[in-house]
């Protein structure tokens, strides 16, 4: 697709020859001396690079596929590249206003020390390095408050929650900003990490086992609302427009921040609210609220990719 997008861009005179190669000089875009910014379509020696590929990609997308949303996730530093690559897109007449385009940046991983993740010796890190390390980090955690678990469940959970954590710790800041790499805070069962939130999880399933209550339950839309419930109540129900304001701002720490919002108000709840011991009709009107607590949880930790164990 590479030639054949080359000469169209060159048909519809949105490239030109420029010393031996094919370039698109952008026409909002200036570089330090105050030229035009430069897109390379094909290189003097007939090469083709990421601009190339980028451009022959976006038109594939929109002619073949028929996207009507693009989004492209990699590092903020790519953004004047994405910039040139959709103007150029517009110009050729295949982006249109129909179609809509977002480059979602995101900042750099930092270490505890505050700088650039890197190893010890200055290497680049391994994924599963680091995915290894936060495992490692949970099993500690995990078997100091459970240590009377097997240990092939131990394992499996210390796999979950490491993993969750690190998933967790980059999807609950802001994608613009840079993010810091600490095992140790990651998979802590306190504050606002993914472990804490998992712990909720399995903290819900615990009392309604004990409830006895897999089904739905009656609840009465008379009874009186303590205001620990009436807050869980209306946390839960802002989840529908939280995730419509995610899809549209491209921002998933804002599902992250609601989680631990619903977690804590549902903390809150347990401990001003009894549940296993109040006569009815609290104790229908409760045990729904944990089912739908505990759904709502499990169903936002999986839209980030992370499990909800129902024991930890």
């Amino acid at each position: 697709m590479l030639a054949d997008t080359t000469t169209e861009l060159l048909d519809k005179g949105v490239a030109v020859h420029s010393e031996g190669a094919v370039v698109v000089l952008s026409e909002h875009v200036t570089g330090p001396d105050d030229s035009p910014a430069v897109l390379m379509v094909r290189k003097s020696d007939g090469g083709y690079g990421y601009d190339s590929t980028d451009l022959a990609t976006i038109r594939y997308r929109i002619a073949t596929l028929h996207a009507d949303r693009l989004l492209y996730v990699t590092d903020s530093r790519q953004a004047l590249h994405f910039q040139l690559v959709f103007e150029a897109a517009r110009r050729a007449g295949w982006l249109t206003d129909a179609i809509a385009v977002d480059h979602v940046a995101y900042g750099t991983i930092l270490g505890p020390d505050g700088k650039p993740f890197k190893t010890r010796a200055g290497g680049t890190v391994r994924l599963m390095d680091l995915l290894d390390d936060a495992a490692a980090a949970a099993r500690s955690v995990v078997a100091e408050k459970n240590p009377e678990l097997p240990a092939a469940e131990l394992d499996a959970i210390a796999e979950q929650a490491g993993i969750g954590a690190v998933k967790y710790a980059d999807l609950s800041t802001s994608r613009v900003k840079d993010s810091m790499f600490d095992p140790a805070r990651m998979t802590a069962f306190n504050g606002n990490t993914g472990v804490y939130l998992q712990y909720a999880h399995a903290r819900i399933c615990s009392i309604l086992r004990k409830a006895g209550e897999p089904g739905a339950v009656p609840v009465d839309t008379t009874a009186t609302l303590e205001p620990a419930e009436r807050a869980l109540l209306l946390t839960l129900d802002d989840y529908a427009a939280v995730l419509a304001g995610i899809v549209e701002a491209l921002e998933p720490h804002r599902l992250a921040t609601y989680l631990y919002d619903l977690a804590r108000a549902f903390t809150i709840f347990y401990d001003t609210c009894p549940v296993l011991t109040s006569p009815e009709p609290a104790r229908g009107n409760r045990i729904a609220l944990c089912q739908l607590t505990s759904r709502t949880l499990a169903h936002g930790l999986g839209l980030l990719g992370i499990a909800a164990p129902e024991r930890l």
